[in-house]
């Protein structure tokens, strides 16, 4: 797991980078594997529903991360970066997402987009855009692709995450942080 740069933080045990959670581990890696575990076991489970909005992507995060952390579904309260790249302001996170999902609904959930590489860049500035404000503080990713994935549904796309090439992804949301958005656009259309 790739360690958040931030100030003290009061999710985490004391003089550690370990988040508190509700099963009490205090080792990283096999806190890892205990959080993995319950997100797999959620998602044999049917996604909560909702309109494809802010507090629906709140409620698909609580839904995985539930069983491990009192504060899944909350946006973070402290500023976190990864690889010095700063994320969204806590103070600015709910006015971000709530940008993002509006913009999304002016453009029909993306429902008006049959030709499968217009749906994949605009799911791509989408998706670049949620991970900027990456309003939770662990979690972000699975919620990010289990989006995505809910949004091709909804638009009438198949997604195959067994498509997925794990590395060229994660580069990708990498290089989407800095408004490249072709990689994504590209590993995306590889998954339709």
């Amino acid at each position: 797991m790739t360690r958040y740069d931030a100030i003290v933080d009061p999710l985490c045990y004391p003089d550690t980078y370990v988040l508190i959670n509700k099963a009490g581990i205090r080792d990283q890696t096999i806190l890892d594997q205990y959080e993995q575990l319950m997100f797999l076991t959620r998602a044999e489970e049917d996604l909560p529903g909702g309109h494809m909005d802010y507090a629906h992507y709140k409620a698909v995060h609580h839904h995985f991360f539930q069983d491990v952390y009192d504060w899944a579904g909350n946006i973070r309260a402290i500023r976190t970066a990864k690889s010095g790249n700063w994320f969204c302001y806590p103070e600015n996170i709910d006015a971000e997402m709530n940008r993002v999902f509006e913009e999304l609904r002016s453009e029909h959930l993306l429902t008006r987009y049959e030709d499968k590489s217009m749906f994949a860049d605009r799911a791509a500035y989408f998706l670049s855009e949620i991970n900027a404000v990456h309003p939770f503080r662990e979690g972000n990713g699975r919620s990010q692709l289990t989006f995505l994935s809910m949004l091709c549904t909804h638009a009438g796309q198949f997604m195959d995450e067994d498509q997925i090439d794990e590395v060229s992804f994660l580069d990708a949301m990498i290089e989407s942080f800095d408004g490249t958005l072709a990689p994504l656009s590209s590993c995306i259309r590889e998954m339709l």
